[in-house]
């Protein structure tokens, strides 16, 4: 091997990455005691940033294009080399190369229970889950804050850290956002821009930046969850009494009619008829005899009379027979009450039409 073989393997003269483990954020160039060429290629893609460490101190950070390594465009380093009095032998500077494009579908979660004052049901225990993405904003920043002299770091030695900060903001925000637990899942959105926001500002001090934050979910304890599905229920059955014929009708249509199954069903609700009457029969089976319940007294209506055009009223039924003996209500009035279908002639409504038994009806046409 000729002397020119051996300096040209000494020199380093092209310097790249190409990222295919879509976790890596920085990765060191490795020189293995090699010496980078004065004058060297340094090519930067797009999603990327290269920093130049020199002599333990911070140098010069490229952005994506192709670079000569030259006095011209690392002023930095020419103060640091003193290049700008001519010299242009080789450095041993570390190259690092730092992702700069966004990392998706970062999983954050609430291990513990947070403690909130919900508006209608008091104090609540909420979890709440989604994911996130990451971005380098600051590759000088995050090389000296976070990554330091590693020479391969990835997502997941930082991830731990920034999920940390988003349960953290995300138990501040919805402690004190006061919206109601019935509500939250419409203002999933809202939330997740605040608590995103609150970030950033914070991670921002580690060169990176918090580009999105959504909320999967806000969720109550099982056991709250259960009550509230129970109380759903019970506003989607209404009347209880009515759904408990409705599911009789249903047991008799599913037996098609049968005899034997019409009779088992009767026989069960005389059962159960049966067995309410001897629980409330007092202990050691003494049956009391059951009071008789008096029946709901009358409804009293009430009256409203259309005469030239005007509505009067309410009237009682005793009020019309005293107007009607005077001549001031006829069979021909107009009257309504509540739950009659529109407007009836006196004479036509069964329990004012006698009130005018004791008047001769008018004579017929032509007598």
């Amino acid at each position: 091997m000729g002397i020119f073989d051996f300096l040209s393997g000494e020199f380093i003269d092209v310097i790249h990455w190409v990222d295919d483990s879509r976790d890596t954020m920085v990765w060191r160039f490795e020189r293995e005691g090699h010496e980078i060429k004065y004058g060297a290629k340094l090519t930067v893609r797009e999603g990327q940033s290269a920093v130049f460490v020199h002599e333990g101190q911070l140098a010069d950070v490229f952005t994506p294009g192709l670079y000569m390594l030259e006095t011209n465009n690392m002023p930095i380093m020419t103060t640091l080399q003193h290049w700008d009095h001519g010299f242009k032998s080789p450095f041993k500077s570390e190259v690092y190369f730092v992702n700069t494009t966004r990392f998706n579908d970062l999983k954050w979660g609430t291990k513990n229970p947070i403690i909130c004052r919900d508006p209608e049901f008091g104090p609540v225990r909420l979890r709440a889950f989604g994911t996130y993405s990451v971005k380098v904003a600051d590759p000088a920043r995050f090389l000296v804050e976070i990554v330091g002299t590693d020479g391969e770091f990835t997502m997941d030695e930082i991830s731990f850290q920034i999920r940390n900060i988003i349960v953290q903001e995300m138990s501040r925000s919805l402690a004190k956002s006061g919206i109601p637990v019935l509500d939250m899942a419409a203002n999933t959105r809202e939330l997740g821009q605040l608590v995103a926001k609150e970030i950033s500002a914070q991670i921002a001090e580690y060169g990176l930046t918090l580009p999105e934050l959504y909320i999967e979910n806000i969720s109550l304890p099982p056991a709250v969850e259960e009550v509230m599905d129970k109380r759903s229920s019970m506003g989607v059955i209404g009347n209880l009494n009515e759904y408990m014929q409705f599911q009789a009708a249903e047991a008799l249509g599913r037996d098609g009619g049968d005899a034997s199954g019409a009779m088992q069903a009767g026989l069960g609700a005389a059962m159960g008829m049966q067995m309410g009457q001897m629980a409330s029969s007092g202990p050691w089976g003494a049956r009391q005899p059951a009071a008789a319940t008096p029946p709901p007294p009358p409804v009293e209506h009430v009256w409203h009379v259309a005469e030239n055009g005007e509505t009067k009223g309410p009237f009682s039924k005793a009020q019309l027979g005293r107007m009607a003996a005077a001549g001031e209500l006829s069979r021909e009035t107009y009257v309504w009450t509540a739950g009659q279908d529109g407007w009836m002639k006196a004479e036509d409504v069964t329990e004012l039409a006698q009130l005018f038994t004791i008047l001769p009806p008018p004579p017929p046409p032509g007598a």
